[in-house]
Order: structure tokens, then sequence, then C-alpha cells
């Protein structure tokens, strides 16, 4: 696993709990379904969540992740199936009786009120003695590194420290689970990467299970025990990020998180411990070093990432796994260079290279003719 996708959960077992075989589920989403008229937002959903992880809800606009997140919430009601929370049915429980809280994308604060009014506001609301929520805020103010501005309007504060108030609000009232919608939206991609840990950090100290709803892959990943991957309201993977990234089980997943190469192809051969797949777009036979479980002739795609595709101006003495042709545009990106090359059938494919050495001044460039080569463990066959 990924050193940014660890969690409390994960780096505490040798085997994580998902993978115990007799775990228990924390949150238990039995056949779900919504329907809107005649839209079906979300499609007969399954799926456990453990104690103490960080789940990552990914997918693009309308694969169903928030209406699945309201149903949690409370803030749907399903149209059939169950969700069972700490081994309880939800089904007839209102948002307010729930072990829930959730975290809006809007942060939701009241301008009025100060940070230690707004992260106080549920408290008291519930009647706690004054002693109790003014410790209890203090606290959790602390914790998110927000204690010396508890006498601060929201106004007066960034948006970064807005996001951190309107997370304290949702932690204070120590939920068995949280919710957060898109949580890091709003704020710029430096300020993103900084509380990313941030949320992974409050998350390991204080044990609750966390439930993100993103479309951002490089959120998911870097957050997550596990991922499960939406489309058109059906979770199409649950995995690991590594997993879901060197992995794929179909082709949406492998074009949805992060980039690849695919090329489409015949199967040639088929064993246990190889197989061979013809690809017109490729110079000889694309070669793995494991079987896959085809049938002789069956049309596949094969996923290729483009770190992992070597480019150089010299042939690579290889029999298979092989191609060559034009590069059609260069981007320096500091840590890495990116390039697209055109091959002779006039697929253009992609190839990241990290720049690990400083500039020599014989960097790779336009209208340069390049070789590709990639090792038989680098590809992934998709069936789907």
């Amino acid at each position: 696993m990924s050193a940014f996708s660890l969690s409390a959960q994960a780096s505490s077992q040798a085997k994580p709990i998902w993978r115990q075989a007799d775990a228990e589920p924390f949150v238990q989403i039995e056949q779900i379904n919504k329907q809107f008229g005649d839209f079906t937002a979300v499609n007969n959903v399954s799926l456990d969540i453990y104690k103490n992880e960080l789940f990552c809800l990914l997918g693009g606009s309308g694969s169903g992740k928030s209406t699945l997140l309201r149903m949690l919430a409370g803030f749907e009601a399903p149209t059939s199936g169950r969700i069972l929370i700490d081994g309880v049915d939800m089904s007839n429980t209102p948002p307010w009786e729930r072990p829930v809280n959730m975290m809006f994308q809007s942060y939701a604060l009241f301008p009025h009120l100060s940070v230690e009014a707004n992260v106080a506001f549920g408290l008291k609301r519930e009647g706690l003695p004054s002693g109790e929520v003014a410790k209890r805020v203090a606290d959790i103010l602390d914790m998110v590194q927000l204690g010396h501005l508890a006498r601060r309007k929201p106004h007066m504060l960034s948006g970064g420290q807005r996001q951190r108030v309107a997370l304290a609000r949702s932690l204070v009232k120590q939920p068995k689970l949280l919710l957060l919608d898109e949580p890091l939206g709003a704020l710029d991609k430096k300020l993103r990467e900084e509380t990313q840990f941030e949320l992974m950090r409050l998350q390991d100290e204080l044990g609750i299970t966390f439930v993100v709803v993103t479309h951002d892959q490089e959120e998911a990943m870097t957050l997550a025990t596990r991922i499960g991957v939406m489309n058109n309201g059906v979770i199409v993977q649950t995995a690991e990020p590594h997993e879901v990234y060197e992995y794929p089980n179909n082709r949406f997943v492998a074009e949805f998180i992060g980039n690849v190469n695919l090329f489409d192809g015949t199967v040639v051969a088929d064993e246990r411990d190889s197989a061979s797949i013809h690809c017109p777009d490729t110079e000889g036979l694309v070669y793995l070093d494991h079987g896959i479980s085809c049938a002789p002739n069956q049309n596949v795609s094969v996923a290729i990432r483009p770190e992992k595709i070597r480019i150089s101006r010299d042939a690579f003495d290889a029999p298979h796994n092989v191609a060559s042709g034009i590069i059609t545009e260069v981007a320096y990106m500091g840590s890495q260079s990116i390039y697209k090359v055109r091959l002779p059938s006039g697929k253009e494919i992609r190839i990241t290279q990290p720049n690990v050495q400083r500039d020599t001044g014989d960097r790779l460039t336009w209208d340069d003719q390049v070789h590709l080569a990639w090792d038989p463990d680098s590809s992934v066959v998709l069936t789907s």
C-alpha cells in the first residue's frame, strides 16, 4: 500500500480488518436502491465498511455517490434495501437519532457566531453541562490547531481554517460514523494536499470511521484505506488504493483512475504462467508473465500505465512488449516529464518519466523518433 494511503486500521495490523474472514462490518449496506421517479440513482448496492476505516466513495457527477452518502446520513430514504450501523438497522431511524454526523462541502458555518460557538452549537442543543461543552470544544479546537482562533468569526478565517472549523463541529459530538461530502473541494491545490494529511491524522487519533465522497482520484488515493469506485449508480470495484490503480477490474476503472494507455487486441495464447495478445498498435505480441483465463481469440483490452513504459531514441532488444513512434507533445513538470507519442497506426499514447538527473541539454523533444518498451508484469488485461 502507498505510504499516502495508510490509516490507523491498515497500519496497526499485519492483515487489514477487511481481509480477516471473521471480521464484523461496522456499516452494512444491503442491496440498496434509490429511485427518483424513473431515474435510478443507486442500483442494488451492497457494501461493508469496517470500524476505523477511512473509506472513499469515488465517482464522477451523477454516479450515485452523494445519494448513497445521504442515505447513510438518513437524509434520503432507500427505495429498497437496508443500512445497518454497528449492527443496528437504521431503516426507520431519523437523521438526528443516528450515531452519525455529516460535514458538508459548503461548511454551513453560522456567520454571526465565533469559532468556538459554532463548534459548541450542537452540544448545547443536546443540553450538555456548560463545563463539559467548554472542555470538549477546547480539546477539539486544539486537535485541529485552531485554539488560538476560538474567538474569531468565520469571515475572519481562511478557507482552510473554515474547513477545519466545520470538521471540528462534526467531530465534537463524537459520532460513531463521520460522513464527509467533497470536504476539500473548495480548497486550492496546495492547501488541499496539506489538509488531506490533517484528515488522516485526525482519523488516526480519534479512531472514528470516516466515509468520504469525492470525485478527485488523487484525493481518494491519498486518503483511503479502501476505495469504492461508483459509476451509473453501481459500485464497480472496491479495493485498496494500490489495487484499484494497479489491478483495475474493468475498462471504466482503468480510465477513471489516473492515466492509462489501452490497446485493443486478441488473445493468441493463454497458459498457466504466461499469455500472449496480438495488438495491432504494437510491434509483435504483448506478452504477460501470468495466465489470464481467457478463451482463444477473445477480444480484450491491454492497459499499461504511462510510468511503466520506457522511452529511448535507441531500439530495445526485445521480441515483444515494444513499439515505436514520433513524439508529438512534451510537458516538463519539474519532477517528471510527460511525452505523447504517435504510433504508426495513428494511435497516440502517453509516457511519463521521472527527471532523476539534471538537464544535460539532450532531452527528448518534439518530432524525435523514439522506441518504447515495458515489462511482462506491467500490463493488465481487461475483458469488460
